[in-house]
């Protein structure tokens, strides 16, 4: 059976085995919301909500740059609403600090950032607040600070990061608990389509320094649910796990087989278990109240043995195409001018709107 519950290192905050993830609330140029989708809307966001708060779906992960900062005041909408119906589900608050090359203030900026996080989101505090790429120009050292002084106002409880390799998460782990902190999460790409997390040993890394490792695009941006093929791919600019269909079938075809032999189970259902078995928390999307419902079905059973055995057997590297920082952000935010990291040094991306400029 999965785990009730996982807390935080370093803090008392406990969070469920399974999140909602909501990039797509408030986002038009990936996920379509007043574009492509038609049928995603502020009110099928509240029945998402209301289906993942009944299913013990309480971990809500957001960032500032999500729709421009319209995830998180559609989360602060919906929590308002909630209170006003003296709704007794508290969710677990996760945000995100964008610290892009230029602000070499990064206390100020961080902080800054805290707070209309926080305004917008109509609470005192986040629950987690994570640093959302390792672009900064500023040492571990420096973005550890920042986060202390976030700490020490009372704006947030734990600290985490995004798609840090386990040198990097070594390093500001150091840092933190120099500070009396410690790192509680990193999120990254992680999935039976992009398997490499494990494969390259960070999360082995991250079990050995008490890091939970969150898992966004679990199911590969809906490749995984079996609601599409080679024959009809996913719409919009959904780059991660971006692999040939063809393939991406024959691993939805083993997690239908598997889902079988457990009472129906969906293929996203057993991927967001098979992740559960891997110590990941998955946080995938929810659009409506299907999904959410579909979602937290993947709680409450699990795989054997042979049948974790067969989905690693199934699963997919994964590609990236540099440094710790690019596919992330590239793929999730429309960003001006930011600095990108490889393997031949650094380098400027200009490709992107202006508004980051």
């Amino acid at each position: 059976m999965t785990r009730a519950s996982i807390t935080l290192p370093g803090t008392t905050v406990a969070i469920p085995p399974l999140g909602l993830g909501t990039w797509a609330w408030g986002d038009k140029s990936t996920w379509g919301m007043g574009g492509y989708d038609a049928d995603l809307s502020e009110r099928t966001i509240r029945e998402a909500w209301d289906a993942s708060l009944d299913a013990g779906v309480t971990f809500i992960d957001t960032a500032e740059v999500y729709g421009s900062g319209e995830s998180e005041r559609i989360i602060g909408r919906l929590l308002a609403e909630d209170r006003a119906a003296n709704r007794g589900t508290t969710p677990i608050l996760a945000t995100k600090f964008l610290p892009t090359p230029w602000k070499l203030n990064v206390r100020s900026a961080l902080l800054r950032s805290l707070r209309a996080s926080v305004e917008r989101l109509g609470v005192e505090k986040v629950h987690l607040y994570q640093i959302h790429g390792p672009i900064s120009l500023r040492g571990h050292g420096a973005l550890a600070d920042a986060r202390a002084a976030g700490h020490e106002a009372g704006l947030l409880d734990a600290v985490g990061v995004s798609n840090y390799s386990i040198q990097e998460m070594r390093a500001i782990d150091r840092e933190l608990q120099s500070r009396g902190l410690r790192l509680a999460t990193n999120q990254i790409e992680f999935s039976l389509l992009r398997r490499s997390p494990e494969s390259s040993g960070l999360i082995a890394a991250c079990h050995e320094l008490g890091v939970v490792p969150l898992a966004y695009s679990p199911i590969g941006q809906g490749r995984l649910t079996g609601k599409y093929s080679a024959a009809s791919p996913p719409p919009g600019k959904r780059g991660f796990s971006a692999h040939p269909m063809e393939l991406v079938d024959a691993v939805v075809a083993e997690l239908r087989r598997i889902g079988a032999q457990h009472d129906g189970r969906t293929p996203s259902q057993v991927a967001l278990n098979w992740l559960i078995a891997k110590g990941a928390v998955p946080i995938p999307g929810a659009k409506n109240r299907k999904q959410a419902e579909e979602n937290a079905g993947a709680l409450g059973w699990s795989l054997t043995g042979a049948e974790l055995a067969a989905l690693d057997a199934a699963a997919l590297e994964g590609t990236r195409s540099a440094g710790g920082s690019r596919y992330q952000l590239q793929n999730e935010l429309s960003v001006g001018n930011l600095l990108q990291r490889d393997v031949l040094g650094l380098h400027w991306v200009t490709d992107v709107s202006p508004e980051w400029r």
